[in-house]
C-alpha cells in the first residue's frame, strides 16, 4: 500500500471509468477492442494490392477527417512524428535562411538538429523556458520557419495562426503531433505538418504522418539539399517529389496492424463528424479542467499565459507555499507519492511531468479520453496532493 492511501481527506466518490491519461501512447478510442480491426492485410506484403489499398485508404481518411485542402498531400513515413519532422528538415531546409522555435523538449531538439546535425547557415533560434513562448513577433517569414504547434512536454501552444502571414516567402514546418485532430489548424498558414498516430488518435507508435502544401511540393521539386539525406528522410526521388509516398507506398515496411488501428479510430472520428467532433470532445474536457484550476488551492498551469494553455497536454505545477518552501528532493518525492496513490486507487497512471520539465503532473486531455473521466479525475488530484502533503508534514513534525 502506498503511504497516502490510508490517510484523510475523504476520497472522492467517483472514479474515472479508465485510468489511462498518458500523453503517448494515449488511450484507445471508447469501445475499442482488437476484434474491431480488419486483419485481412496481416501476414501479407505491404506492396500487394489489398494491403497497399488499405494504406491508401488510411491516407484518404486522414485527408477527409481533417478536411484538408484538396491540393494538400498526405504520406505515412517511418519514425513516428520525430521521423516526419526530420524528413522535412533534412529534405527541405537550406534553400533560404531558417528560424527555429523551441520552448520545450521537442522544439529544442529541432534547434539542436539544425545547429549540430544540419549545420544550417543563416539560422536564427528563438527559445523560451518551460511555461512561456518565444516572442512570435520576432520570427522572420522570409526564412523557412520550424516550430511546434503544441508543446506536449510543457503544455504551452501557439494561441492561433494569426502570427503567420499569408504572403510569407519561406515555408512553415509545423510539428503538430499533439494538436492535429484536437485543435483548429489554419491549413492555409501551414506548409508542412507532422504528427503520429499515438497522440490524438490513440494509435500505436512507430509511424509518422507528413502533410505537404503545394508550396512545400514546389520546394521539393525545385531544390536538391546539399547534403547526404538518409533514406528514411528522403522526400526526393529522381530529382523531384517521391509521389508514390502519397499513394500508399512506404519507404520501409509498415505495420499493417498500426494502419488498421488508425483506420478503426478514423472511422470512429467520422461518426463524430470528423475533426470538429474530436475537437468538441477536447474542448469539453478543457472546460472541466479550467473550472477545476479556478478552484483548486494547490495547482496552476505550467503555461503562464492562459491564451497559450494546451487543451490536450494538461501540465500542472504545485503552487502551495508549503510545497514551494521545501527542497527539490522532497518536492519530487511528494509528487511521486501522489502518483503512487493515484495508481493504487486505480484512478490514473502515467501522469508524471515530462522528465525535462519542472516537477509536476501531465494529464492527457485528447479526443479519445472521455470528458467525463477528466471531470472525475481532477478531484482525485486534489485528494492525492492533500494526502501526500499531510504525510510529509506529519513526518517532519
Amino acid at each position: 500500500m502506498s503511504i497516502i492511501t490510508g490517510l484523510s481527506p475523504a476520497k472522492p466518490a467517483d472514479r474515472p471509468e479508465s485510468p489511462l491519461f498518458s500523453t503517448g501512447p494515449t488511450r484507445k478510442r471508447p469501445g475499442w477492442t482488437p476484434t474491431a480491426l480488419d486483419t485481412a492485410s496481416l501476414g501479407r506484403s505491404h506492396r500487394a494490392r489489398h494491403p497497399k489499398s488499405r494504406i491508401k485508404h488510411c491516407i484518404d481518411m486522414i485527408h477527409a477527417t481533417l478536411a484538408l485542402p484538396d491540393d494538400y498531400l498526405v504520406g505515412i513515413v517511418p519514425g513516428s512524428d520525430t521521423g516526419a519532422v526530420e524528413m522535412a528538415m533534412w529534405s527541405l531546409l537550406g534553400a533560404r535562411g531558417v528560424d527555429v522555435l523551441g520552448w520545450e523538449a521537442f522544439g529544442k531538439l529541432w534547434i539542436k538538429d539544425a545547429v549540430s546535425e544540419l549545420k544550417l547557415d543563416r539560422l536564427v533560434c528563438h527559445e523560451a523556458e518551460y511555461g512561456d513562448l518565444p516572442d512570435l513577433a520576432k520570427v522572420n517569414f522570409d526564412h523557412d520557419v520550424v516550430f511546434t504547434w503544441n508543446g506536449t512536454a510543457s503544455g504551452v501552444r501557439v494561441p492561433d495562426g494569426d502570427w503567420i502571414p499569408h504572403d510569407r516567402a519561406g515555408l512553415t514546418i509545423c510539428d503538430a503531433t499533439s494538436a492535429v485532430f484536437a485543435m483548429e489548424m489554419p491549413w492555409d498558414k501551414l506548409d508542412v505538418v507532422t504528427f503520429s498516430f499515438q497522440k490524438a488518435l490513440g494509435g500505436e507508435g512507430g509511424h509518422g504522418v507528413i502533410i505537404l502544401s503545394p508550396r512545400a511540393v514546389e520546394r521539393v521539386n525545385s531544390y536538391q539539399p546539399p547534403r547526404a539525406v538518409p533514406k528514411i528522410f528522403k522526400l526526393h526521388k529522381k530529382g523531384g517529389l517521391d509521389t508514390a509516398l502519397f499513394e500508399g507506398a512506404t519507404i520501409n515496411t509498415p505495420s499493417m496492424l498500426v494502419i488498421e488501428d488508425a483506420i478503426d479510430t478514423l472511422t470512429w472520428a467520422e461518426g463524430l463528424g470528423g475533426a470538429r467532433g474530436l475537437i468538441a470532445r477536447v474542448d469539453e474536457s478543457f472546460e472541466h479542467y479550467c473550472r477545476w484550476l479556478d478552484r483548486t488551492p494547490w495547482f496552476t498551469s505550467l503555461a503562464r499565459d492562459p491564451a497559450t494553455m494546451s487543451p490536450t497536454a494538461l501540465c500542472l505545477v504545485v503552487t502551495d507555499d508549503w510545497f514551494l518552501a521545501q527542497d527539490e528532493a522532497l518536492q519530487k518525492q511528494l509528487v511521486k507519492d501522489m502518483l503512487a496513490g493515484l495508481e493504487e486507487e486505480g484512478v490514473a497512471v502515467d501522469i508524471g511531468a515530462y522528465r525535462d520539465a519542472p516537477t509536476g503532473l501531465r494529464i492527457w486531455g485528447g479526443p479519445t479520453v472521455d470528458p467525463a473521466d477528466i471531470a472525475r479525475l481532477l478531484p482525485w488530484i486534489d485528494w492525492a496532493y492533500e494526502a501526500a502533503r499531510a504525510h510529509h508534514r506529519q513526518a517532519a513534525a
